[in-house]
């Protein structure tokens, strides 16, 4: 079990738990909320919105007919090859039996819609109405809870049911190379990771009416982690990594985390913890999928406020039944959402597999939430959701990679990629020398392949030597067409001439220092004989010379950092004295 989000849960048994959660990613809801609904028919409302702007992949959904196109069955079909019949006439998108067969457990939602729509009515009286755990405010007809409350304000009890619907029917990486480089960090620390999925929205062709998310990078935002804990730290370069993708065409679309605990280190296999006999998310996690869920809504036309449920996906990297590394993909229903949304769902400190509906207060009226099982002599009772168990709160979402792998950015096996950002481990660090060492495994007509990295864009943004992200918009639009020539034409700025300068000058000065002749005269003719020699002073804190003897400190021309007189490479930024 991954501990992620600082939740005062509820113990449920006395003996005193092993738990030790310590989290803190909590941060104030997001502007839209956003939850399951029910259906309800309102007589004389519009059913669309007209000015809902939504995805472009549900704009190119509405313009499919989706229907299931069928062959001539050879056998019961008695009409010639252009005529049709109800044996092999197009199927509905929705139809059960076709959906049995293909092994498809929820409906896409857009599928989901068409049936909503499918009626005589067309759906022109039928919303999709979000729930609500809060008491409406306004009733005058009585005080303020805790005082009074009545039947109008008072919200309705919940059953929690199986979605039979999910806004994503499938998640694919689209290399993976993108899932190693992010487990290469578990693998040198044995510490769990937590990632952001940026990529993008597309039409599933495997499931009726679908919608793949199509994952290009991983962002790791920063973050403090042992081998079973994840604490999120704020992030002041959050803003900057959203406009960063934007322009690129990619968007936040999800996020992902490691539970992984290594098993045999010889044979690369790793502990199966999470089954049906344990847990597939825990609480926390559900808690945690239901808050992102709510920060990035999805934009619907059918819903009076504009928004109905989230395409926003859950992925968990853990190990399956033979040991090995595999990726699960979740979302958490739309009642799940809500509950998360006001506030009335915690998970236990006892059991991972179980969430609590938390009691009314003083200051909080929590509607009664129910779900059905089935007891020990198979009739169907309610339960008070006091515990709940979480399956009843999950979608699940297939996780694959494509057997023909796609691009966004480039990969090459034979090149160490650039580190990835907010990793403080050695060799991973993101600094300006390992820029300096990526750039040199690339020729100069390779401009696009070696700045068509996420991470390396990110870093030339923010770097702290010289920031670019007020002049990279012509880059970016080059990566994002994969056009070189324009990359090479950016290449060639006075921005970029600025850092090949100051790469140069900082692979000169990490080159190894020449013995200088004792009884040097001056400091030019000691800098000319290490030019001649070795072409530069080591990095670091090697003394120059003969310092001159009435300088105490002296400036970096490059960062501005005032130095000690002996030294000949600047400490803040490691590039020479004299270049």
């Amino acid at each position: 079990m991954l501990y992620l989000v600082p939740i005062n849960g509820t113990q449920l048994w006395s003996a005193p738990s092993t738990s030790s959660a310590s989290n803190n990613a909590s941060t104030d809801p997001g502007p839209m909320d956003t939850s399951n609904g029910s259906t309800n028919r309102m007589s004389g409302l519009a059913r669309s919105l007209p000015n809902v702007v939504e995805d472009d992949v549900d704009e190119q959904l509405w313009k499919l007919d989706g229907k299931i196109q069928r062959k001539r069955d050879e056998k019961l079909c008695r009409h010639g090859a252009r005529g049709c019949c109800v044996h092999c006439s197009p199927l509905e998108p929705f139809d059960e039996i076709y959906l049995k067969e293909q092994n498809i457990k929820h409906l896409s939602f857009h599928s989901y819609l068409r049936k909503l729509t499918a009626g005589v009515d067309r759906g022109k009286f039928i919303q999709l109405d979000d729930i609500s755990c809060r008491i409406k405010t306004g009733c005058k007809d009585h005080p303020p809870w805790p005082r009074g409350i009545c039947s109008k304000c008072q919200p309705n009890s919940i059953t929690l049911n199986r979605q039979t619907y999910r806004h994503v029917d499938n998640v694919m990486f689209e290399n993976a190379s993108l899932v190693e480089r992010f487990l290469n960090y578990w693998r040198s620390t044995g510490h769990q990771r937590i990632g952001y999925l940026y990529g993008r929205y597309e039409v599933h062709s495997d499931v009726p009416l679908g919608i793949r998310a199509v994952v290009a990078a991983i962002y790791e935002p920063p973050q403090e982690s042992t081998k079973d804990t994840i604490r999120l730290l704020p992030d002041e370069r959050e803003a900057l990594v959203e406009e960063l993708g934007r322009t690129l065409n990619l968007r936040r679309i999800g996020w992902i985390f490691t539970d992984l605990m290594a098993d045999d280190v010889k044979k690369g296999t790793v502990k199966h913890v999470r089954n049906i006999e344990s847990h597939f998310l825990s609480a926390q996690e559900c808690t945690m999928a239901g808050y992102f869920q709510n920060r990035y809504p999805n934009p619907c036309r059918f819903s009076p406020n504009g928004y109905f449920g989230s395409k926003f996906v859950t992925v968990c990297v853990t190990g399956d039944d033979k040991n090995q590394v595999h990726m699960e993909g979740y979302q958490v229903s739309n009642q799940c959402m809500a509950l998360v949304r006001d506030s009335c769902l915690v998970p236990t400190k006892d059991a991972p597999e179980l969430g609590y509906v938390i009691e009314s207060t003083d200051k909080q009226y929590v509607p009664d939430v129910f779900y059905k099982e089935k007891d020990t002599y198979g009739n169907e009772v309610t339960r008070l959701a006091r515990p709940l168990p979480v399956e009843y709160l999950l979608v699940d979402v297939p996780a694959s990679t494509p057997l023909t792998p796609q691009f966004t950015f480039f990969t090459d096996d034979n090149i160490t990629p650039f580190p990835v950002e907010n990793r403080q481990v050695d060799g991973q660090v993101q600094e300006f020398s390992a820029l300096c060492t990526y750039m040199q495994q690339f020729g100069a007509d390779q401009f696009l392949e070696a700045t068509s990295d996420f991470h390396l864009l990110l870093f030339i943004a923010t770097m702290d030597m010289y920031p670019m992200k007020d002049h990279m918009l012509p880059l970016l639009e080059a990566i994002r067409s994969k056009d070189k020539q324009k990359a090479l034409e950016w290449a060639r700025s006075e921005h970029w001439a600025t850092v090949e300068q100051l790469i140069s000058a900082a692979s000169t000065s990490s080159r190894p220092p020449q013995t200088m002749p004792f009884g040097s005269s001056s400091r030019m003719s000691s800098s000319a004989s290490s030019a001649e020699g070795s072409g530069g002073m080591g990095v670091g804190t090697e003394p120059i010379a003969n310092p001159p003897p009435d300088q105490a400190l002296w400036t970096c021309s490059h960062c501005t950092f005032l130095n000690a007189a002996d030294l000949a490479v600047c400490e803040m930024c490691n590039l020479p004295r004299y270049s």
